[in-house]
């Protein structure tokens, strides 16, 4: 399971189905023979007749997974420890178990090569899965080896070795799914191996803000905790997604979905086969969505680029000369929008390019080059991003006057001892949120005491004066938003833009 934003999402450990037909794909036999496919397999004008056909044919592919680990469980400390001894509670020290799970895979090759979700045989994070079996249709099982991983796009391809050629499906091109579209899903939820669901495929290119390959197929099929791996076919027996997480705030199944689409996972499958390292671009800088209220506020069209809130010294973005505040909305020659995202462009282009960013820094587009470095691992960025602990700078009473602003906030203008409280540079300029309106769009936006304030609309703030000219100046322009640039403790990454409503 995992949990993001507040929200419940489930890792799916799950399976995949393929062709019956020894060393054929699937979709080539389903494709060989129309009258089939107008028979029900493939839906002319409406709902198939049935899937049986179809699921006859994938079935013998599908493969459930399980796996074991040894893991480190960290123990709490005794709360009594204390009491009952006269000295600190001592944490007990961590102790190694064997961790066993269920998942799904589908066969791509005949000779055995099988793909399913790192997480699936991969139950810390970081080391994989002491032994993993493998275990077919008809009962046969395999141990399984691990032929590479890819913790950021949460892909693995393993490999069993039979007497004979095996069943298997093929890749399709998740390039041409609509919304709309039939699927089904083979896999073990909850281990019963061989179960189908059939659905529509809810929307394409779903961004969820999860990370730089954050691009999935969103279905309504069933999928449940041991789908993980598994595959989403389209009518044609072809694996369009490889089905990776639910949304489930009641711990199950309510027909919120995501796949990682075939396309994103054809190139890493076949690097992972060839032995290859997973080489990513990477730029060094920290990154939010252009909403649509950011947008109003400046005159930017709807779906249009990302603003740099941070910007890391000494790594490409800062050597391009990227500020925080640009707003990027081009790299090398693509548009950056919330279906293919800056992360995701930058991610797919090989380190060592020089690409052009084209950028929106206070109204003027310019032209930056970049040349794009590796990637470091996930572990390594969340380290590099943690931030301070501050104390509360407001814990006291200060003696500088609050002012009233039409925002729902209590501002003040930064002076060097709230820097020094808050664990930002001395130097830093701007206005200091000391109490926010429980009515206000601030309060329902998470806005709290503390943010510091030093941009309105792109334009710098470095006194409650300036904020309070920029609200006057988006009131003259008929603008409804204004967006603020926010720093301070409560920020990851250093800075982030917010747009609230004017009253």
């Amino acid at each position: 399971m995992r949990y993001a934003y507040g929200v419940t999402s489930a890792l799916l450990l799950g399976g995949a189905t393929l062709s019956l037909v020894t060393g054929l794909p699937a979709g080539a036999q389903v494709a060989q023979n129309d009258s089939q496919a107008i028979a029900g397999m493939v839906p002319r004008a409406g709902a198939p007749a049935s899937f049986a056909d179809l699921t006859q044919q994938l079935q013998p592919a599908v493969v459930n997974i399980s796996v074991r680990q040894k893991v480190v469980v960290k123990q709490q400390q005794n709360p009594l420890a204390g009491l009952m001894f006269g000295g600190f509670g001592r944490a007990a020290p961590a102790q190694e178990k064997l961790a066993e799970a269920l998942g799904s895979g589908f066969i791509i090759s005949a000779d055995g090569y099988i793909v399913t979700n790192n997480h699936v045989v991969s139950l810390d994070d970081e080391n994989a899965a002491d032994a993993v079996t493998v275990k077919l249709a008809d009962g046969t099982q395999y141990n399984a080896r691990i032929v590479g991983r890819d913790p950021e796009s949460d892909i693995a391809v393993l490999k069993v070795d039979a007497k004979g050629p095996l069943p298997f499906v093929p890749f399709g091109d998740s390039g041409k799914v609509r919304a709309g579209d039939w699927v089904i899903a083979i896999g073990n939820p909850f281990g019963l191996g061989g179960t189908v669901t059939s659905g529509i495929i809810s929307s394409v290119n779903r961004n969820t803000g999860t990370g730089a390959y954050d691009h999935y197929i969103q279905t309504d099929a069933s999928i449940n905790s041991g789908n993980s791996g598994g595959p989403m076919f389209d009518m044609r027996g072809n694996v369009i997604g490889i089905n990776n997480w639910i949304v489930a705030p009641s711990g199950g199944n309510i027909g919120i979905g995501f796949a990682i689409p075939s396309d994103v996972a054809k190139p890493i499958v076949a690097k992972l086969m060839a032995g290859r390292a997973i080489e990513r671009g990477f730029l060094g800088v920290q990154i939010q969505p252009v909403t649509d209220e950011i947008a109003d506020s400046i005159g930017l069209p709807h779906d249009s680029g990302e603003v740099i809130r941070g910007v890391q010294p000494g790594l490409p973005g800062a050597a391009a000369g990227l500020k925080v505040g640009d707003i990027v909305l081009k790299v090398n020659n693509e548009d950056v929008t919330p279906s293919r995202t800056l992360s995701a462009i930058v991610s797919d282009t090989a380190p060592g390019t020089r690409v052009p960013l084209d950028v929106l820094r206070e109204g003027k587009k310019t032209r930056l080059w970049a040349v794009v470095a590796k990637r470091p691992s996930q572990k390594e960025l969340a380290t590099s991003l943690t931030p301070a602990s501050p104390r509360d700078p407001f814990a006291t009473p200060q003696t500088a006057d609050l002012v009233g602003s039409a925002l729902g906030l209590k501002v003040t203008d930064m002076i060097p001892d709230y820097a020094d409280a808050l664990g930002v540079p001395p130097n830093t300029q701007g206005a200091v949120v000391v109490d926010v309106a429980s009515a206000s769009d601030a309060a329902n936006r998470g806005l709290g005491r503390g943010a510091i304030v030093v941009g309105a609309n792109f334009e710098p703030v470095r006194s409650v004066s300036d904020l309070e000219k920029a609200v006057e100046l988006a009131r003259k322009q008929g603008r409804s938003t204004i967006t603020l640039q926010i720093t301070g403790p409560a920020v990851q990454g250093g800075t982030v833009y917010l747009a609230l409503r004017l009253s």
